[in-house]
């Protein structure tokens, strides 16, 4: 049976965000004189929001003052250099295109915030997205783990979680889609390695684009 929907992780999954994510997260550590952080570092620390970023690149123990400054930097210079490097995966916008033209509605839910994930998403997929979220609770919707932004996405498409699919490349997608009561495609190319995501409960392994589509067909 043909999916009803495909809800699409951004980070790490569409789109490799990582070194645009790691030069905003050193350039506002920098303005407060604070130790800068490798790119493999900053890629462990992504997946939960830009505050929980910010909060493991701080160093262990800041409060939440100097935490709220430092992410208010991050935002400033972020949201006007997040496309500097940033590209989408090879072959996973083909992916999408193919599935629309199946009639199959898409959908992006990201942890980054919705001030950059609503850009990326128009820049790099014009028109190829249903509907498109990022972090929002200052408007009473909880990000993932949670289910909040992955039901409210398949509400507005008339689709069903148990006749979806959820795509992602990490624990936290994975915990948002057993919450959200989805299967969970896991894609290998983004942030976290293969081992501890089957450690995590991945089955469902995609590897390339195309071994990606299959799973979804």
């Amino acid at each position: 049976m043909r999916n009803q929907s495909v809800v699409f992780d951004l980070d790490g999954t569409l789109l490799n965000t990582i070194d645009d994510l790691a030069v905003a997260t050193n350039h506002a550590l920098d303005q407060f004189g604070l130790p800068r952080r490798t790119t493999a570092e900053v890629r462990s620390y992504v997946g939960n929001g830009i505050r929980n970023l910010i909060r493991l690149a701080v160093p262990e123990g800041s409060n939440d003052e100097l935490v709220d400054e430092v992410h208010a930097v991050f935002d400033a210079y972020y949201s006007k250099h997040h496309l500097d490097q940033t590209r989408p995966y090879p072959g996973v916008t083909q992916v999408v295109e193919h599935l629309r033209a199946d009639g199959v509605p898409c959908c992006v839910v990201s942890n980054k915030g919705d001030y950059a994930v609503q850009p990326l998403v128009e820049h790099f997929f014009p028109g190829l997205f249903s509907w498109v979220c990022g972090e929002r609770e200052r408007d009473g919707i909880r990000r993932k783990p949670w289910p909040d932004t992955v039901l409210t996405c398949l509400d507005a498409v008339g689709a069903e979680p148990a006749k979806s699919v959820y795509v992602g490349d990490s624990e936290v997608d994975l915990l948002t889609a057993s919450n959200a009561g989805m299967p969970c495609v896991i894609v290998t190319w983004g942030f976290r390695e293969e081992d501890f995501l089957r450690s995590q409960g991945a089955s469902k392994i995609a590897h390339t684009a195309d071994e990606l589509e299959a799973l979804l067909r």
